[in-house]
């Protein structure tokens, strides 16, 4: 009976933009919504959904970041590029169904953020960084109201790549962050407190970016990807890799 219990677990509560963004993400990887098909307007969608504008606003922002939406403030919102939309269903394919994949995009991960965090470092402007605290805002209000924010995590890692003024490392971490983060949560390989321990490493890399030290954002991020690369088992040699730069 003990090991029935503990085998129990807390009904997670989908927010409204949760809800939105299940939805219009599924219109778009099942090609219902195609590329450069334009979004209703805000009031349709708010009006279709039952819900009020902001909810809208704030689903269609984190969708943007999923690479999935482009907004032209004179023309409206847009489905993004095809390969994207492809590109991100055969991950989420891979994900689910394919460990040694998933370990190969985890190591992926690894290096592409610690290329980004140091040019983040390096080339990040006032903007960069305000862009980037309201995203660590978002993420600590989330978790601090004991509700998961895979979306906001997701977001920071984003304003981070966008700060690196590399495209190329941009485009791929759109790619590659927002599937890798939800199968991380729902797997829950790190923790159920994961997302409260991740806080002060947040604030870590955000100091270092704001200081433009770049030896010390690099740190600071494979301290932030460590648990991840421990508790993997992915066979390849990251432990010995984020030793030597924590050095």
């Amino acid at each position: 009976m003990n090991s029935l219990i503990e085998n129990i677990t807390a009904i997670q509560m989908e927010s409204p933009v949760d809800k939105i963004i299940g939805q219009l993400k599924q219109l778009i990887t099942s090609g219902q919504l195609k590329p450069n098909d334009r979004l209703p307007a805000e009031r349709v969608l708010s009006e279709k959904f039952g819900v009020g504008r902001g909810y809208i606003r704030e689903a269609i922002l984190k969708l943007e970041f999923y690479g999935l939406l482009k907004t032209n403030p004179q023309s409206g919102t847009y489905v993004a590029g095809l390969s994207i939309n492809v590109i991100d269903s055969i991950i989420s394919d891979i994900i689910k169904f394919n460990k040694d994949d998933f370990n190969a995009l985890l190591e992926a991960r690894y290096h592409l953020e610690l290329n980004a965090v140091k040019l983040a470092a390096e080339r990040r402007t006032a903007e960069d960084l305000v862009e980037i605290k309201r995203a660590l805002e978002l993420y600590e209000q989330k978790i601090n109201t004991s509700a998961t924010a895979v979306e906001e995590d997701m977001l920071f890692h984003v304003k981070i790549a966008k700060a690196s003024k590399n495209s190329v490392i941009e485009s791929m971490i759109l790619i590659l962050i927002p599937d890798l983060i939800k199968n991380i949560v729902e797997t829950k390989i790190c923790g159920e407190n994961r997302g409260k321990t991740a806080i002060p490493e947040h604030r870590e890399i955000l100091n270092a970016i704001e200081l433009q030290d770049v030896n010390l954002a690099e740190k600071a991020m494979a301290g932030h990807l460590n648990e991840i690369w421990q508790i993997s088992k992915a066979g390849f040699a990251t432990e010995k890799i984020i030793k030597e730069i924590k050095g």
